[in-house]
């Protein structure tokens, strides 16, 4: 299955190139946020079952994959929310859906907090949540001279395959397609310094008290084997949202979209009724 129809352009949302993959018809539109260290190629076993249904807008957040990897940009979660919502207004969309993975959750949450009334509904797939800012001493020693080289080597010591091991419960469905795509932006040397930045930037993931306050229908998906945000995770975040319902899969790591893309399109079927 393809999804042929989508169109690529760069957009310059606030001086920053962003990529965007989209199709644009008479259905509502879905905007779709990937996670930390990668790329609408999160979405692509999604995006051929969803654009039958939606308008579908995937973009690279500054600092991954193709968008631009700046070294001015605030790498902070609401500068990014900002960015997408004024990235919508671009595409000319007042009101939309999302469906974010992974750190994207974090952005999509921060999107519905400072635009509650352009947010229709939330997808949150493994979201992170309830992390805080870094360590002060490691944001002080990122200033260190080479430090983006440090993380350069050490990133690229353990290897594409290693990382992705770590994001899925099933082995088998890793091949040298999803190495190469995977590997690409860990291969640039401008990716290294865009994460010092959202290191020195991110603020922590918002409270309790600043959840309670979005009141977005939202569907938590979680892959129940997942080992980089647990389980734990989602089972807090719909005690807090005050509008919220938690599915879980059994046998599935982090990186859900891939392991189990028809279930995830099922299952925000039904949410957006």
């Amino acid at each position: 299955m393809t999804y042929c129809e989508l169109k690529q352009t760069y957009l310059n949302v606030a001086g920053i190139n962003l990529y965007c993959e989209y199709i644009i018809n008479e259905k509502p539109p879905i905007v779709l946020i990937h996670g930390f260290a990668s790329s609408t190629y999160t979405f692509r076993r999604v995006i051929p079952f969803l654009q039958k249904h939606y308008s579908v807008i995937a973009i690279d957040l500054p600092g991954f994959g193709k968008s631009d990897k700046s070294t001015s940009f605030i790498y902070s979660f609401q500068n990014y929310a900002k960015l997408l919502l004024e990235c919508m207004n671009q595409f000319g969309y007042s009101n939309f859906s999302i469906v974010a993975h992974s750190m994207g959750g974090q952005i999509a949450l921060n999107m519905a907090l400072l635009a509650p009334e352009r947010v229709s509904k939330l997808v949150l797939l493994c979201s992170s949540g309830y992390l805080k800012r870094a360590r002060k001493a490691l944001i002080y020693t990122s200033y260190l001279p080479l430090f983006d080289k440090l993380a350069y080597y050490y990133v690229q010591k353990k290897g594409v395959r290693h990382h992705l091991n770590n994001v899925f419960f099933d082995k088998t469905l890793i091949n040298d397609e999803m190495i190469e795509e995977f590997g690409k932006p860990l291969s640039e040397k401008g990716f290294y310094k865009a994460l010092i930045r959202l290191l020195r930037h991110r603020e922590g993931d918002l409270l309790p008290n600043q959840l309670q306050d979005i009141h977005a229908p939202t569907l938590l998906i979680w892959g129940e084997e997942d080992r980089v945000v647990p389980l734990e995770i989602g089972k807090r975040l719909v005690r807090d949202l005050p509008d919220a319902r938690l599915i879980t899969y059994k046998k599935t790591g982090h990186l859900i979209t891939e392991e189990q893309p028809e279930l995830v399109f099922k299952n925000i079927m039904m949410h957006m009724v």
